[in-house]
């Protein structure tokens, strides 16, 4: 998200050069073949979804057992359900901004 002070702190530290094509999930959403395509890289939808999501709480989603068919409903429906930064580069898929996931994308970006 071009608003999201945390994305764009990242995407400078990666060096991300222009080849990369930035999506802003607010305004373009993310497609089902989009999700699908990060679902494989990923292992599952779950791992996708972000629970710090304020609607998380406020739907009592966290008193639900979800499904991963629900949780890639989720994302597609509400942007803020997928957790970012979420970088693809060829074969590999760096999701959220934990320490151990910026400097893996940080290592394979230089």
């Amino acid at each position: 998200m071009s608003s999201c002070s945390t994305c764009i702190r990242i995407l400078k530290e990666a060096n991300l050069n222009q080849n990369f094509e930035l999506q802003d999930i607010k305004t373009n959403k993310i497609t089902t073949q989009q999700i699908e395509q990060m679902q494989k890289l990923a292992g599952s939808y779950e791992s996708l979804f972000s629970r710090r999501a304020i609607k998380y709480k406020s739907m009592g989603l966290k008193n639900q057992n979800l499904a991963e068919d629900d949780y890639k409903k989720l994302i597609l429906e509400e942007y803020t359900f997928l957790k970012r930064p979420v970088v693809v580069i060829d074969n590999q898929i760096f999701i959220g901004n934990s320490a151990k996931t910026v400097a893996a994308l940080k290592a394979i970006t230089r």
